[in-house]
């Protein structure tokens, strides 16, 4: 039982968080803002080079009203859902198989490792080239950003379950889906979470190169616009958009493992 002191009574420590919750982000926000408008107001650079917060507010209502927005931003959801959703899968898939044979993981781990010491820039203009332009080369280049963080924290989550409830397991008679279901799922499935997290944040980036490198549609085609025009408050649009879709996804993620944990005590990272 938690112990509260006579200052705790008088700031009940629920009121604290919700305080903190609310004004350290917006102090951070408006901190932020007013360090950019005091740069582009003592730099005097032109608003190609670095446009004004308010300049950047009225492109976004500009391209908002007209539907450039929304059309482009829909269209990069849709890929990193899909990335995010397939390699996901196919990670948590592969990496259940290679949890239960070793001799796999050794046969695998050096094309796992290699795959990942090569930047996805690199094979994104490869894939764009076999694949072609559209929807199906983005999502593959964005399944594979996610795969291989979800796939070792699968491999982890699964050797850390206690070997001693899998023989508990065993002497009841359990089957392989019995114990997958009710033991190894719900041991490493903080550790399931936790990568899934972390491939949300990196399925933007995935998804992001793609368009950079070939595409009509999208934020990254919004960024290559902008840039083509030298018209950097669009830039800085596109930006902030990636910005809010990738802290979008982590919070889904977030609330899906608050309530899938909820059996646990809940500590907010």
């Amino acid at each position: 039982m938690a112990i509260h002191t006579k200052t705790d009574r008088e700031n009940p420590f629920w009121q604290k968080v919700v305080q903190q919750r609310w004004l350290l982000p917006l102090a951070s926000l408006f901190l932020f803002l007013g360090v950019w408008q005091l740069l582009y107001t003592v730099l005097g650079l032109p608003p190609f080079i670095l446009p004004s917060p308010a300049m950047v507010w009225t492109k976004f209502l500009e391209v908002l009203g007209n539907g450039m927005w929304w059309h482009n931003t829909s269209y990069t959801l849709f890929e990193l859902a899909l990335g995010l959703f397939f390699g996901s899968v196919i990670a948590s898939i592969f990496g259940y198989i290679l949890s239960k044979t070793p001799l796999l993981e050794k046969l695998f781990s050096p094309f796992l490792v290699g795959s990942q010491s090569v930047p996805v820039v690199a094979i994104a203009p490869l894939i764009i080239i076999w694949f072609g332009p559209g929807l199906f080369s983005k999502v593959l280049i964005c399944s594979l950003t996610v795969f291989f963080p979800v796939l070792v924290n699968v491999l982890v989550g699964m050797r850390q379950v206690s070997q001693d409830l899998r023989e508990l397991m065993d002497s009841f008679k359990a089957s392989k889906w019995q114990i997958l279901r009710h033991l190894e799922i719900p041991a490493s499935l903080p550790v399931l979470l936790g990568g899934l997290r972390v491939g949300a944040t990196l399925s933007v980036i995935g998804a992001i190169v793609g368009e950079l490198v070939g595409s009509d549609r999208g934020l990254g085609y919004l960024i290559n616009l902008g840039r083509g025009q030298y018209d950097t408050a669009l830039v800085f649009v596109a930006v902030f958009s990636l910005i809010f879709l990738a802290a979008s996804l982590y919070s889904i993620v977030l609330f899906l493992e608050r309530r899938a944990l909820k059996w646990q005590t809940w500590q907010e990272i």
